[in-house]
């Protein structure tokens, strides 16, 4: 009997540390699933700041091109 307690004992233990392994490991799939989800979100942004750094630099090249521009035309009328 005593083989067969063990042996209970033993199965159940197991059983519940393969239950217990199963909610970590379902808490950890819902972990990886949010982070996706905000890698996602974060590439979004860095995509439209890109795009807005781009937009932003061609704006000041523009503006400086303008001012060289004018300064050269006054110059060179008057």
């Amino acid at each position: 009997m005593q083989a067969t307690d063990t042996s209970d004992s033993f199965q159940k233990a197991v059983l519940e540390r393969l239950d217990n392994l199963k909610v970590e490991l379902d808490s950890l799939k819902v972990d990886v699933d949010g982070l996706k989800q905000e890698l996602g979100e974060t590439n979004v942004r860095v995509d439209a700041y890109q795009k807005a750094s781009n937009q932003v630099v061609n704006l000041a090249f523009g503006l400086i091109a303008t001012a060289t521009l004018t300064i050269i035309a006054s110059t060179v009328l008057r």
